[in-house]
């Protein structure tokens, strides 16, 4: 069984002990590091390579968010945010946070999120498994059952517990998560550059300023999407699709 290697980042001795604790009874999980501040999770997550990173928001030298930022494109792990502050939510999940734990939260709320993290990486490595970048799409309706191509998808919005396939003027919707097609696509060329936006790089037309440092993509249907992720890596990872 491969081990889920994790690293521990918050400036708390005791919420590292805690988060710790309830790891040391996870058969699958390998705790390579702790971190005390941001600098010093920058650096270890650079080191070992994390499938996990459990991230507090609020650390001295380089917050949680400025860590994220700091790691180069296609490097970032997993990543469940542990806070004592909820004002940061919504800035966590544009950053594609997996989960955010309000501090002191319990033992199996820990462990609702640490399956998540266990099922995004098994998604995550099916299509390396398979060499298949994504494989086809199976979408079932009451007349018939279609297979999507990838390829053919321009972009993947989140509607609640389901997602809606945009391929061509077509518009498809499947039982599923966001998160789990991200990562169901992420061999294919395609990104998440929202919350509940996933798009397939190779339609993307132009990258227009949409004003105060932000940015919003316009699609070769026409579509315009905004978009909270890194310019810096949508940009890298748009010269190597």
């Amino acid at each position: 069984m491969k081990k889920i290697r994790t690293i521990i980042a918050d400036d708390e001795p005791l919420a590292r002990e805690r988060i710790r604790s309830f790891l040391a009874e996870e058969s699958d999980v390998e705790l390579v590091a702790e971190c005390r501040d941001g600098a010093e999770t920058l650096k270890e997550s650079q080191r070992h390579q994390p499938d996990l990173l459990f991230l507090d928001v609020q650390m001295p030298r380089l917050n949680g968010f400025e860590v994220l930022e700091a790691l180069a494109p296609g490097t970032v792990p997993v990543v469940i945010f542990t806070t004592a502050h909820d004002a940061h939510a919504i800035r966590a999940f544009e950053f594609s946070a997996l989960d955010y734990l309000l501090k002191p939260f319990s033992e199996a709320r820990f462990k609702i999120s640490l399956q998540k993290a266990r099922s995004r990486l098994e998604m995550a490595a099916r299509p390396a498994e398979s060499g298949s970048a994504g494989g086809r799409i199976f979408v079932r309706s009451a007349e018939r059952i279609l297979f999507l191509k990838p390829e053919e998808i321009s972009r993947v919005e989140a509607a609640g517990n389901y997602v809606v396939l945009h391929a061509g003027k077509d518009q498809h919707i499947l039982r599923e998560t966001i998160s789990a097609m991200e990562a169901r696509l992420a061999q294919a060329g395609f990104m998440r550059v929202s919350r509940s936006v996933v798009v397939n790089l190779a339609c993307i037309r132009e990258i227009q300023p949409a004003g105060s440092g932000r940015y919003s993509l316009l699609l070769k249907t026409g579509t315009r999407l905004d978009m909270t992720c890194s310019l810096t890596e949508l940009q890298a990872r748009l010269g190597a699709v």
